[in-house]
């Protein structure tokens, strides 16, 4: 499963893994593909700088890299405590009684939420950046826009190329502008903040408009049939997140949740403003039905959501409030039936590719090569 882009970064197949997890993103990288690690919750540059420790000896000297959330565009002298400030106490109160209606208990005295939307704030993406070029990272992504000029500066300084993510053509053109070396178009069925298009239609519209920079199809994607028909829509690879949640190596710390997502069918998503503030494909529980209820008090914009709901996210998850219990991922969800080693995800998608191939050639009238 190579292409021009995979013999570049050497590795053996196309397939970029997104994960938070560390031992998942190494399991990625040592079955062939390659790994990148979600940085948005590392807060603390030291937690990082552990997990990328960790990363780096499990990935066995293979290629990684990293994901941040970076803004393009500044705003200066605005903390956390002043955004804060900006939420209105009628949002505040609807998450109370939602939570006290549910049952969901406070946090322990001097617990304070895991779960934190400071990650998304430039100046901690900046703190990341600092530790992660120390480390042998191959691939920065960012999935907020094209990434400040000096940050792409700096990474093609250390010899790092730069990703960035794009919901439609015009985005990716943008990326391009700005001096980005790869683009994932990342279609409606994806996981997490996503756009209106599909994949089918997103993939051949931005291979048109940013060739001849490299591609990656991303959302809807789990199967090697799926890869296949990717990389016949022009693309050099396929960027999967929502496929490892589920494996063994993931630590979700929640065994709810797994059962959720192992239940979970296609049409069980939605996509919701609930979480952050944007538009985010999710699992669809009593907690974004609340909030996308009409008669309720409606999402604030990002980064006010995020900071509004994420004690009540760290409680529902500690608790494991199954009606509210939720996660971002894509409608690919309906394949992910049962708990695997990446190993096992990794072979499974290279033989539906060799699948796929074999009778596309059979169609054409040719014998597999």
């Amino acid at each position: 499963m190579e292409t021009e882009l995979s013999r570049e970064l050497g590795i053996e197949h196309a397939i970029f893994g997104f994960t938070p997890f560390p031992a998942v993103a190494a399991a990625i990288s040592r079955a062939g593909g390659f790994g990148v690690l979600g940085a948005v919750r590392y807060t603390d540059p030291r937690e990082l700088a552990r997990d990328l420790d960790r990363l780096d000896k499990l990935a066995d000297g293979r290629p990684y890299g990293l994901d941040v959330v970076m803004p393009a565009r500044k705003v200066e002298g605005v903390t956390e405590a002043d955004v804060e400030a900006m939420i209105p106490d009628a949002h505040r109160g609807f998450v109370r009684e939602l939570l006290d209606r549910h049952g969901v208990p406070e946090l322990p005295e001097g617990e304070t939420s895991g779960w934190r939307i400071t990650g998304w704030m430039e100046e901690v993406a900046r703190r990341q950046l600092d530790v992660a070029f120390e480390y042998p990272v191959k691939l920065l992504a960012n999935a907020l826009g094209s990434p400040p000029a000096d940050v792409v500066e700096r990474a093609h300084g250390h010899g790092v190329l730069v990703a960035a993510l794009a919901g439609s053509a015009e985005h990716a053109r943008r990326h391009a502008a700005a001096g980005i070396d790869i683009v994932v178009a990342q279609g409606y069925e994806a996981g997490g903040h996503t756009g209106e298009i599909g994949s089918m239609v997103l993939v051949p519209e931005v291979v048109e408009a940013v060739a001849p920079l490299p591609v990656l199809a991303a959302g809807g994607i789990g199967s090697g049939e799926q890869i296949a028909a990717g990389l016949a829509l022009g693309a050099q690879g396929v960027w999967l997140g929502s496929l490892w949640l589920t494996t063994e190596e993931a630590d979700l710390h929640s065994p709810a949740l797994t059962r959720k997502l192992l239940a979970a069918g296609s049409g069980d998503t939605v996509r919701s403003r609930a979480l952050t503030g944007k538009p985010a494909r999710q699992l669809r529980t009593a907690w974004t039905d609340a909030w996308d209820d009409p008669a309720g008090p409606g999402t604030l914009p990002m980064p006010l959501q995020g900071l509004l709901v994420a004690d009540a996210v760290s409680r529902i998850q500690k608790y494991e409030v199954g009606e509210l219990l939720g996660t971002p991922v894509g409608q690919i969800v309906g394949r992910m039936t049962s708990e695997r080693s990446v190993r096992a995800v990794v072979d499974d998608l290279t033989r539906g590719f060799e699948r796929a191939v074999t009778r596309i050639n059979r169609i054409a009238g040719r014998s597999a090569t």
